[in-house]
């Protein structure tokens, strides 16, 4: 699955730590923005009912510090999936400094919504992530 999804940061004051950069933990939260905004945009109203997706592992390369003011581009695509499970890459691209910030592979499963159990990523779902 090659294609990708992109979405805008501006990074806030309150993202910002006592080194006057974003803290690492916000690089992880801007990664599920990035993933939710994809999931809201391409998820049909009816999936987003008959669905959930619980993240198993995060995984983060931090590259080169953003600080307040500036904004990211977040973009976003995922490997093919593996039974109920894929890999989801967010590249976190700071367009003032024009380089990668961080670098962010989290493992997603898919729930059912009514019985909370793992789904395999079939059909109609892997549509969404083309």
């Amino acid at each position: 699955m090659s294609t990708y999804f992109q979405h805008i940061i501006s990074i806030q004051r309150d993202d910002i730590d006592g080194m006057n950069h974003v803290n690492n933990v916000v690089y992880l939260r801007y990664a599920q923005e990035v993933a939710e905004a994809h999931w809201l945009t391409k998820g049909s109203a009816d999936f987003r009912k008959q669905f959930h997706w619980v993240v198993l592992r995060h995984e983060i390369d931090y590259l080169a510090p953003a600080t307040f003011g500036q904004t990211l581009l977040g973009k976003t695509w995922v490997e093919q999936p593996e039974g109920p499970k894929f890999l989801r890459h967010v590249e976190l691209y700071n367009n003032d400094l024009h380089k990668i910030s961080a670098k962010v592979k989290t493992t997603w499963c898919l729930l059912d919504a009514t019985t909370l159990r793992p789904k395999r990523i079939e059909g109609e779902m892997m549509e969404v992530f083309k």
